[in-house]
């Protein structure tokens, strides 16, 4: 009995002996991923801030927060190191102290909603307007994904109507197309963005303002698109704000429009302007140590821009579109400086505005010969490929004789082209006209044929 009794005692004491040996396993183990996660800062400057401790548990592009002031400031990994990484505030007012905590995050994650519709919101999804909360949506998404696959997506073969003439006559838009407004500082792209937003064929309108003014953002809103903020989604990021704003607002938005289109709409996606996306861009990669190769652009600018603009088009087979304009600003009225040329051979059409047209009072100030749809096979029918082919020849014909005709070195009758053009010309010009305050066309060709109907004799 006494021998049964010791037998159960040693027994006891060796499980409690193991179960205390499991506890400080589980002690040490806590201990050990409490340290491991977190860093610390190490170095600041006003380009980026250096912190250790993170390198093996974050991945380039991960945001972390930044414990500062008892507050959680977020930031994103830009270099990865051996010892080390640099991280940028999206605030870049941020200027921790020295040993300052610092939690590595993931990947940055939106969950939209339909019920987002008529809010306006900035590039980290929080609201801008006094409408309360953002309800989440069911799915949380990265900010950054790729495109559909290219054998996966539908083709794009249903033309649209914009509402603006001149567009819709010559550089004609479909779903899923991507087309870019190129023009310098002051000659009307904003106010073309806005007027092609009125366009009643869109279920949704996701419309990203990336470094552009403050003053302009209520103007757009309030002005300019009244009326369709119910099915606007707007994302903003004024001129004011840091590079890593100012590069993650057209993400957020081009996010935010992925998920409308699959969940079956047709979504606008407008970008005000993809040439501040990569300025910022180019900040961020020469705070980060790239070398600038072209103009002063790394090479990671060159290869973020198709990455950005390939994630808009039609989706896959059964689901909506992505019809994205992006408004380009060409610097120095330079068409072919770096950063337009790359988007040019990205995208599927490009409307080029000149300051020139602008100058005569022509609103909106669209060249007409110098821009182009790659697409508009899909909305003309052959009558109309035929008219618009012919008025160009036109407007091109009355172009190039305009020095010679104002010398007064061409006699009327020596070329019944010329005569022609010279007749039909300013009434096509007069046609195309048109201001923010003008209703949207429902019929152009209709327009532009009552333009050109011959004057009756008084």
């Amino acid at each position: 009995m006494m021998r049964a009794v010791e037998d159960a005692l040693q027994s006891m004491s060796a499980r409690t002996g193991s179960l205390d040996a499991l506890a400080r396993l589980l002690s040490q183990a806590t201990q050990q991923r409490a340290v491991a996660v977190g860093g610390y800062v190490n170095e600041v400057s006003r380009s980026a801030i250096g912190v250790r401790g993170i390198s093996n548990k974050a991945q380039l592009g991960d945001m972390v927060m930044i414990r500062c002031d008892d507050r959680l400031q977020p930031a994103e990994v830009v270099r990865l190191e051996q010892t080390r990484v640099l991280v940028k505030p999206f605030d870049d007012r941020v200027m921790p102290p020295l040993g300052t905590p610092v939690f590595p995050e993931g990947p940055f994650r939106i969950a939209p909603s339909p019920q987002w519709k008529g809010r306006v919101i900035d590039a980290l999804g929080q609201p801008l307007d006094d409408k309360g909360l953002l309800p989440a949506g069911a799915q949380a998404i990265a900010v950054d994904c790729p495109a559909p696959l290219a054998m996966n997506r539908s083709r794009v073969e249903k033309g649209l109507r914009c509402g603006v003439n001149v567009v819709d006559v010559f550089v004609p838009i479909c779903f899923g197309q991507r087309m870019g407004i190129f023009a310098g500082s002051g000659v009307g792209k904003s106010t073309l963005l806005a007027m092609m937003t009125k366009a009643a064929d869109f279920d949704t309108v996701v419309l990203a303002l990336t470094g552009e003014r403050g003053r302009e953002v209520r103007d757009m809103l309030e002005d300019t698109m009244a009326g369709k903020l119910e099915k606007t989604i707007a994302v903003i990021a004024t001129g004011d704000e840091s590079p890593m704003m100012r590069r993650l607002a057209p993400n957020t938005a081009t996010a935010i429009a992925e998920y409308f289109r699959d969940r079956g709409d047709n979504v606008l996606l407008i970008v005000d302007s993809i040439t501040r996306f990569a300025h910022a861009a180019r900040e961020i990669a020469i705070a980060a140590g790239e070398p600038p190769v072209s103009r002063g652009y790394p090479p990671s600018v060159f290869s973020q821009l198709p990455r950005l603009l390939e994630r808009a088009g039609p989706g896959r087979v059964g689901e909506g579109t992505i019809t994205g304009i992006y408004a380009v600003l060409v610097d120095g009225d330079d068409h072919n400086d770096p950063v337009s040329d790359a988007i040019r051979g990205t995208l599927d059409g490009h409307i080029v505005l000149d300051r020139g047209i602008a100058a005569q009072g022509r609103f909106p100030a669209v060249d007409i010969l110098g821009s182009i749809s790659r697409l508009a096979q899909h909305n003309w029918t052959p009558e109309q490929a035929k008219l618009a082919t012919s008025l160009r020849g036109l407007v091109s014909r009355f172009e190039e004789t305009r020095d010679l005709r104002m010398i007064g070195a061409y006699q009327a009758g020596s070329d019944p082209l010329i005569d022609q053009a010279v007749n039909l010309v300013p009434r096509i010009y007069g046609a195309m006209q048109q201001t923010p305050t003008s209703p949207p066309s429902l019929d152009p060709y209709s327009d532009l044929a009552m333009a050109l109907r011959p004057k009756e004799a008084s």
